[in-house]
């Protein structure tokens, strides 16, 4: 975007009989040439295309200065550059730079504002709900299926094993958004996105009102990941991670059902720590020995009262922590994971 610098020349001292000038006036300069790279590397992929197939427009052609293909990189590129808000469009849309990106035929024309890109992000879920502000319509399925998509393309030879990582965090919103909530173990009104990735490669987002408890939707999302995986690769072995938050009998059992295994933290009680008290004693014995923490591991069959419907291994870590350096005394720091693996399969250290 054009420099607003004040014009005039700054002299400095002579090199090898060559003047030395520093002037102020570069006239048109982008600070996000690295872009270009991230251009590359969609060429190759292919990414935003596929992302653009997702979208339906159903606008009069005769009358579109700007493409959904434009539309979709000028707002991707936009997001990947740290430019979230649409109100830095209405200088980016000058910026030439992204005309490069968007691939626009005329790199010195303006491209898409804030209201032509808002329209894209509110678009309708089908061509038939169209309005007359929501021309452009989005498959939200075909979308889903994408990031799976591009998850198979970065394997051309099947991975033996896969571990799909599920996690909730939270998205600050400061206002009076809908679907706010508060929740009380981050200390603020927020969403509680659902994430689920494969190593680096994320194959699900969805946002989601922290209304709700943390697995909300997760049973579904994973059985519509695992279909689309074994349709590709039907050898492949699964394995879900997370952490307590995912700990329900109804995504378990459907693993148990389906041939996924799973590995999931287990929130301590009462009742799983009298499963172990001789480990817990032989972590003290060994920390007040060492002077060093200590830790003692076990596995257990066990069941809850009611939310689970059939008993699971359970391997818990018997640690004991030594003082801190405030003088604070050590204490005891058992922890717990349930598996479908079997201890022929993979130790009880190994899992904690």
């Amino acid at each position: 975007m054009s420099t607003e610098c004040t014009a005039g020349t700054l002299q400095f001292q002579a090199v090898a009989r060559r003047a030395v000038q520093a002037r102020c006036d570069g006239g048109t300069l982008t600070s996000d040439g690295g872009a270009v790279l991230l251009r590359d590397v969609d060429r190759v992929t292919g990414i935003l295309s596929q992302f653009t197939a997702c979208f339906r427009d159903a606008r009069d052609s005769a009358r579109i200065t700007h493409p959904v293909s434009a539309l979709v990189r000028q707002r991707v590129y936009g997001v990947a550059l740290g430019y979230e808000d649409l109100n830095d469009r209405d200088q980016l849309r000058h910026d030439p730079l992204f005309a490069v990106l968007a691939e626009a035929a005329d790199l010195m024309a303006p491209l898409a504002g804030k209201s032509t890109l808002n329209r894209l992000e509110l678009s309708a879920a089908t061509v038939e709900e169209a309005e007359r502000y929501k021309k452009i319509a989005v498959d939200h399925a075909a979308v889903d299926r994408l990031l799976v998509d591009v998850f198979l393309q970065a394997h051309p030879v099947p991975p033996a094993e896969i571990v799909l990582d599920l996690d909730a965090t939270d998205d600050p919103v400061h206002g009076a958004q809908e679907g706010r909530f508060f929740h009380g173990y981050y200390g603020h009104y927020c969403y509680l996105p659902l994430y689920i990735f494969a190593g680096e490669h994320l194959l699900c987002a969805r946002l989601r009102s922290t209304a709700f408890d943390a697995s909300a939707g997760a049973r579904e999302e994973v059985e519509r990941i695992v279909v689309q995986l074994r349709a590709a690769w039907p050898l492949v072995r699964i394995t879900l991670r997370a952490d307590s938050g995912f700990c329900r009998d109804a995504l378990m059992t459907w693993a148990e059902a389906h041939e996924v295994d799973y590995v999931f933290g287990l929130a301590k009680n009462a009742r799983l720590t009298a499963l172990i008290p001789a480990e817990l004693a032989e972590a003290a014995a060994q920390c007040a020995t060492t002077g060093k923490p200590a830790r003692v591991f076990a596995e257990r069959t066990y069941q809850t009262r009611d939310s689970w419907s059939r008993a699971r291994r359970v391997v818990a870590k018997a640690e004991q922590l030594t003082a801190g350096a405030a003088g604070e005394e050590g204490k005891r720091n058992p922890r717990f994971v349930v598996t479908s693996l079997a201890t022929e399969t993979i130790d009880a250290r190994a899992l904690v």
